[in-house]
């Protein structure tokens, strides 16, 4: 391969790394991504060396991400003070971090050397579905614009989501998209190498049809409260009082039986708000024979520890949730003794969250049990299920000021939709200025609040029990058919056969 046609490759491949982002809200095209896939993995058939499929894989991912997640550079520039240079500086490390699962599936996929090529199709499935989940975890996770995403809430393949979540959906994605770049070649234009397709995406339809998960009571009427308070304003002591009398009004002139205000709606430590105050809210979520969730800071033992919290007053026993995953640099500093001096350059307050437990359980509420996670925390589904299959409702409350008017808020919202699909639950999102949105079990928005306006969001959750294969196994069922899918892939190496399947 020529010079020339490497830079060119190299080009193509960070456009449609930046195309791809067009599957992801607010676009929603599910079926870009499996053609820009497709055009990788026939870059990766034919790079000569696997340092070369690194190296295009790691271009896609740069292309995507560079696309997909510049409101980083509004969190860390706009609201965070960090200078313009060193912010450009964080988000390209990060892109170029987040870059290198891409390039390690390319780069293992064509060390594997497989020659049969549906086998060749499965590998790539099985090996990006994985480096989209260890992404998940590694360094705390960093899992936005997981492929999967793409296909919430009516890509057929979303019909995946309940049974391998979104990674799984990931693992059929990137799958697909194989199997749609031998047909490039001219060889493989046959039937035998259509059905495996057809047959995936047939399969994902068929799964969205089936209910998992079925009605439990009455539904219940909820308002989710949005107070606009601007991120820049937010933590000023001279706009503490409109903000805690912005909250007031939404609550009193709701009459829903499950109120739900955003992340840290009340600035201050939870031991400084008036019990006046809170005792007026509470009133009134009795009076409508319900619960009222109010974000606040907790600071159990003095200041020596804080944490993210969420507080429930009303009809039923007061309750508390502690947000246990922290943002890294947003609310934790990770490996003091190397990045402390980020605490300087940050104008972020409360940079040093402590975090909740893990086993938290879901709330009763209003007749409800609500699965309650904070913000970032919706990401990571694997982490929500530990409150499945005992919730009937799940809830995020977030302050997405933080992105700006970006499409971060847009790509926080159909996170949330793939953790209704993969649970079959309403999840209830409550933002400070948006997007605030009631979605339904199958992931479809029914309202939602106009964002950068004070409202509050009335209208109906429907309660549901029962468990997706993904709530009872998590993502077992992931790794159990990408190293089904692998074992296949690499026997007919052990084997010294390479015959084309």
């Amino acid at each position: 391969m020529s010079k020339k046609t490497l830079r060119s490759q190299l080009a193509l491949s960070f456009l449609l790394g930046a195309i791809t982002v067009l599957g992801f809200a607010p676009f929603y095209l599910f079926p870009v991504p499996v053609f820009t896939l497709a055009l990788l993995c026939h870059f990766w058939r034919i790079s000569a060396t696997s340092m070369r499929a690194a190296l295009l894989g790691f271009i896609f991912g740069m292309g995507m991400f560079s696309a997909g997640v510049t409101w980083i550079y509004i969190s860390l520039h706009d609201f965070g003070a960090m200078p313009m240079p060193a912010a450009v500086l964080a988000l390209v490390v990060l892109c170029a971090y987040l870059a290198l699962f891409p390039a390690l599936t390319g780069w293992i996929l064509t060390k594997l050397r497989i020659s049969a090529p549906i086998v060749w199709s499965l590998a790539a499935g099985a090996l990006w579905g994985l480096s989209d989940w260890l992404r998940s975890f590694l360094f705390t996770g960093f899992p936005w614009l997981t492929l999967g995403y793409s296909q919430a809430p009516a890509g057929p393949l979303g019909g995946f989501a309940p049974v391998m979540g979104v990674y799984g959906v990931s693992l059929v994605l990137v799958l697909s998209a194989a199997l749609i770049c031998l047909l490039f070649e001219k060889r493989f234009r046959e039937w035998r190498y259509l059905l495996p397709l057809l047959a995936i995406w047939f399969i994902g339809f068929g799964l969205q049809q089936i209910r998992w998960t079925e009605p439990q009571g009455e539904p219940v009427t909820v308002s989710l409260l949005q107070g606009n308070i601007s991120q820049d304003l937010k933590w000023r002591e001279d706009q503490l009082v409109t903000s805690m009398d912005t909250y007031a009004r939404l609550t009193l002139e709701s009459s829903s039986r499950l109120i739900i205000t955003p992340e840290i709606s009340i600035p201050l430590y939870r031991d400084e708000v008036p019990s006046s105050y809170l005792a007026r809210l509470a009133t009134h979520a009795k009076r409508n024979n319900g619960d009222i969730l109010v974000g606040m800071v907790e600071a159990p033992g003095g200041r020596s520890e804080y944490y993210n919290s969420m507080f429930s007053f009303g009809t039923s026993p007061d309750q508390s949730y502690r947000k246990y995953h922290l943002v890294p640099f947003g609310e934790f500093i990770p490996l003091k003794p190397v990045f402390g001096w980020v605490i300087d350059v940050l104008k972020i307050p409360l940079l040093d969250f402590s975090r909740g437990g893990l086993d938290q359980q879901p709330m009763s509420l209003a007749g409800q049990r609500v699965a309650v996670n904070i913000c970032y925390e919706d990401v990571f589904g694997e982490e929500i299920i530990k409150q499945l299959p005992q919730a009937t409702l799940l809830a995020n409350v977030s302050n997405d000021a933080w992105f700006g008017r970006s499409i971060g808020p847009r790509q926080h919202l159909q996170i949330s939709q793939m953790r209704a699909m993969e649970t079959g639950r309403y999840m209830l999102r409550a933002t400070n200025t948006g997007v605030t949105a009631i979605i339904n079990e199958r992931g479809i928005v029914l309202q939602e609040a106009e964002v950068f306006t004070t409202t509050a969001l009335h209208g109906m959750a429907q309660g549901y029990a029962g468990a997706t294969p993904y709530v009872r196994f998590g993502n077992n069922l992931l790794f159990i058919l990408a190293g089904v899918l692998l074992v296949i892939g690499l026997l007919p190496i052990f084997r010294g056969e390479h015959k084309n399947l």
